[in-house]
């Protein structure tokens, strides 16, 4: 679960647009700690592509952009943009092995539609 923040007048939990599970922030600490040298977090981005229109990008990044969100997830800082951010919104993304695959999945309640092998989406 990400940091909540408060405000200094009241007490309030702001709660991310986008969650990243216990599972996948652990798999995230794994990969990261394989680096060399050790980023200082993860970027999740929207790109143009794939034969729906989107497709999710992950990628290890050494500082936050000027246009970014900066979350942290039990200490694992996560950078996104203001443009992916519209189409994260609600977003939460798992990491899943199953007997056929492993990887990283998002679950966003903004796709319209998805593509048949499941690798980009439209809104």
């Amino acid at each position: 679960m990400a940091t909540t923040i408060a405000a200094p007048d009241a007490p309030q939990t702001k709660t991310p647009p986008l969650n990243l599970t216990d599972t996948a922030v652990g798999k995230v600490r794994e990969i990261m700690a394989t680096q060399d040298p050790l980023p200082a977090g993860l970027r999740i981005g929207v790109v143009g592509g794939g034969c729906s229109g989107f497709q999710y990008s992950m990628s290890f990044e050494n500082q936050a952009g000027m246009m970014d969100k900066v979350f942290n997830f039990e200490g694992l800082k996560v950078f996104v943009d203001a443009t992916s951010l519209m189409y994260l919104n609600g977003c939460t993304v798992d990491y899943v092995e199953t007997l056929e695959a492993a990887g990283f999945k998002f679950d966003n309640p903004n796709t319209k539609s998805t593509c048949g092998c499941g690798s980009s989406f439209s809104v």
